[in-house]
Parts: structure tokens; sequence; C-alpha cells
């Protein structure tokens, strides 16, 4: 019998880097090798990296340097680099790295247990030479369904889907249900998971190179997702969160682009499913059906992840996008209106070429006027392969700065403001963590993963916090939903007490 080895992956980056990894561990895990949590307990640390801008890209090639510092004092073998920054760049990484034992674009992941044996057999694995991927799939939408192109998340395609997944899978992982479906192993234990909706992206934004290495949009089958859904609530999985480049032209390929609409209340009926999250929305594509649909839905989020990016007029046609803060604010009033608690976050560059300070204060103004939960504020900086590169009227990086740190400042203010807002608010909270020292720390449904802030649970006097506020026995364990009211804030952060529990029945 062959001596089983011995993996760990590293993620960095965003949400959908989080599942590809566990399509990787699932692949890996199917076909023998035992998967540590440890880079230094394993023969071969996989780094998942991201390539999305510099500071990004930063710390891929600081984890894979720390990953390659442990062959020196622990079991470590080799490192080898996937994701993002090697599906973009390739053999000019593994050049400029040759601490990386190997870098794996994402045709390669179809064979990921081939690929690290050679290399930790001593052979090499020749880096591939990037390519725009946009042009591997048809330009029609419609006619992309059938491509047998590796779409990281979406399994393999129909061309390689001859070759079933092992009858005999290992305890944890995912049978692979379709032709578009992976195998998936999970990382971790939390009660959250993303599960991808689509990838890539037809949009042309002037300032994203992610389209030119994660390609053109393509929807994963409804079936597909409805089937990984619940797989994960067998896991003991109580929200998911929907992830692509895109999820509002969700279906377009699929000849419905309302096909979110249909899916979601799907979703929300899952056994054990408690909450569906839908993240990256454009504002340009957002439609009344599917407001009606994030706001109305029992077991879906009133949550609205816009991209809104700025909302000087200007600054958005250079970015190639459409809208304007008067735009943009009636279409968070259309959602307030339906749902007034409904949750909102977006991200915002300043400093993009030809910026003025008129367009900074046009920005202060919707920021001032949106009441957004959170708001994430980032620095422009140049990405190669990008349009805006080659644009003149480029701020001196000083002036990007300086904007940066004001609007960041605004940024904190509005939104430690917008969570006082919140006080006296009932909020359903689902719990992640029970910390010894702070108590049960969770999530209100205006509140993704990572990003967004989070909800203390304040436990009454004479409760302990596992046994439930008021001796009613419901305890407030990882994984339970509990209703509270908001009696404070923390800069973002929400002080509850839990009130009218929710039960598993009560729930629905």
């Amino acid at each position: 019998m062959p001596e089983r080895r011995t993996v760990a992956l590293v993620t960095l980056g965003c949400a959908r880097n989080e599942v590809d990894s566990e399509e990787l561990a699932g692949r890996l895990a199917a076909d023998g090798w035992d998967l540590v949590e440890d880079a230094s307990d394993a023969d071969v640390a996989v780094v998942n990296t991201c390539g999305f801008v510099e500071a990004a890209k930063k710390d891929s090639v600081d984890a894979l340097l720390e990953a390659n510092d442990l062959k020196d004092h622990g079991q470590t073998q080799a490192v080898v680099a996937v994701g993002c920054m090697a599906e973009r760049y390739g053999k000019d990484l593994a050049e400029a790295l040759p601490e990386a034992d190997g870098v794996l674009g994402f045709d390669d992941y179809a064979d990921i247990s081939d690929r690290l044996q050679t290399i930790l057999s001593g052979g090499v694995h020749a880096p591939h030479t990037p390519r725009d991927r946009r042009k591997l799939l048809p330009v029609s939408p419609a006619e992309r369904q059938g491509a047998s192109v590796a779409l990281p998340g979406h399994g393999d395609g129909e061309v390689q889907a001859a070759a079933p997944a092992p009858a005999d899978l290992p305890e944890g992982v995912a049978p692979a249900s379709g032709p578009r479906a992976p195998l998936r192993r999970r990382l971790g234990s939390s009660p959250v998971a993303s599960v991808k909706l689509a990838s890539g992206c037809d949009r042309r934004c002037t300032f994203c190179a992610i389209p030119s290495f994660r390609g053109s949009f393509i929807s994963r089958r409804p079936s597909d997702v409805l089937g990984e859904t619940r797989w994960l609530a067998e896991q003991g999985v109580s929200e998911i969160m929907l992830v692509s480049e895109n999820n509002t032209s969700y279906g377009k390929d699929l000849g419905d682009i309302r096909l979110l609409e249909t899916l979601l209340p799907e979703l929300a009926a899952v056994d054990g499913i408690e909450r569906v999250r839908v993240s990256y929305l454009q504002p340009a594509e957002m439609r009344p059906g599917l407001i009606d649909v994030l706001t109305g839905t029992e077991g879906v989020a009133p949550y609205f992840d816009l991209s809104f990016q700025h909302s000087a007029p200007d600054v958005l046609r250079a970015m190639r996008r459409f809208g304007d803060t008067e735009r943009f604010l009636g279409l968070l009033e259309e959602i307030r209106n339906k749902a007034p608690q409904a949750g909102a976050r977006s991200n915002f560059i300043v400093g993009f070429p030809g910026e003025t300070e008129a367009d900074v204060k046009e920005l202060e103004r919707f920021l001032s006027e949106a009441r957004l939960d959170a708001i994430g504020v980032f620095g422009y900086s140049d990405e190669e392969g990008t349009e805006a590169a080659g644009f003149g009227e480029k701020l001196p990086s000083e002036e990007v700065a300086e904007r940066l740190a004001r609007v960041s400042r605004l940024a904190e203010e509005l939104t430690a403001q917008r969570a006082e807002e919140r006080i006296g608010e009932t909020v359903r909270v689902l719990v992640e963590s029970v910390d010894t020292e702070d108590g049960p720390l969770g999530r209100g449904a205006h509140q993704a993963p990572e990003t967004d802030g989070q909800v203390l649970l304040s436990v009454p006097e004479g409760a302990d916090g596992q046994g439930g506020p008021g001796g009613q026995g419901q305890p407030l364990a990882v994984g339970r939903m509990v209703e509270a009211r908001v009696v404070a804030t923390e800069g973002v952060d929400l002080v509850a007490e839990p009130s009218v529990r929710v039960s598993e029945e009560a729930g629905r």
C-alpha cells in the first residue's frame, strides 16, 4: 500500500477562493491524501493565492515565503502556489519566486493529486504561460455551458465528466452530482459556508483585471447549487453565502436572467439552512423582482452588497460603470421602503485617474446620505493589463493616500452612527463562536462574515451563556439562531440581549 501523503491548504483572498480551496481539498481527500490544518505538519503546503490588488499579491508572496521557511524546520517538503496569482502570472511568478516548488494554474486543478505527487517526488511541472481566459469561452453566454474549460468551484467540464468520482469517497467529501458539481471537503467547522453561484465576469471595468484571469461569466446549474447546499446542511451549516464575481448576472447563460429570483426560495427551504445571503450585486443590474425576493422571502437575508465603487458621474464613466449619487440613493430608498432594517454595504475607490476635489465631495455627500452598514475604501493603484493603467491625469500617490485617509475616517464615523441607529431593533443572530471572555458572538442578517462587524450577545444575569437566557434551556451554541434586542454598540459591532428564541421549527 503506498505511503499516505499529508497536505495543508492555506487560503488567502475572498470567499470565492475559500470555495476553490475546499474543491481542491475534496479532490485530494478522494485521492487518498490526509488533510492537516497546520502547514508545518504537511508534506506539501498548497497556498491558494490572491491576485486582485498589490496588497493582496504581497500577502500571497509572504505566505509562500513563510511556508517555504517550514522546509528547514518542519516536515514540509514542498510549497505549491495555486489560485488567482498563480493563474495570472504563471511562469513569471515561478521565475520571480523560486522558493515555490510549483506554480499551478486553474487547468491543473482536475489533476491536483498527480501534480503534487510529481513535485514531491522531485519532478517538475512546468508552469503555464498566462493567457486571457475570457477567450476560452464563446462570446455568446448561451453557448458557454457546454464548454470543457477549467472553472474552479464548478467541478469538471462535460468532456472530463466521463471519469466519475470514486464510489468509496472518504467521509466528509461531497459527491459530484452533476457534470459541473465539484467534489468538496470542508476545511473548517463554521456554521457559515460560501457556495459559488457562478464564475468570471463579462463587465469591463477599467480598473479591474479579474475577468482576464477568471474568464467570462458562466453560471452553475441550479441543481448543482441546490445539491451542494443540501450537502453543506448535512455537515452542520446553518447559513450559506452565494458568491461569484457578479451574482446579478446569474442565469443569463442559462436562458433566464431572473433565475436567481426562482432559486433563492428553494435554497431557503433546504432543511437545516436558516439563512441564505447573496453577495456581489451590481447596482446597474438590480431589478424590482430581485429586490422583492431579497426583501420578502423568509430565510433570505435582506442584505445588499452593492458594488457602487464611487458616486461622481464623471469618475463612474471613466471606470466604465453606471449611475450617480441620486440613482444610488434612490435604489437604497427602494430597498428600505420594502425592508427598513435591510443591510447595505459597498466598496469605493478614491484617487482614480482624473478624480477632482468636487468628485470626492460628491462621494462624501453620497456616503453621508446612504446610511451604509459597512464601507470599504481603497486607494487607486495601477493594475497591469487594465485600461485605467494607461490613463493620463494620474494623481500623485501622496494625494491618493490623503484622500484615502480622509474618506476612511468619514466611513468609520458613518458606519458607527448607522450601528447606533439599530439600537432598539430586534435582530436575528447566528451564533458563530462562544468566547470564554466575551461570551457568544454572532452576526445579524445585515452582517456578512469577515467584513461587516458582529453581534455580542449579552447574556442576562443568572444565565451562563450555554444554558440560555432566562433558564429556558435553549443553548446559545454555535450554529444556533436567536432573536435579540440591540442595546448598545461598539463601533460597527452591536451588543444585543437574547429575547425570543428561534427554534428549528419556529425559524422556518
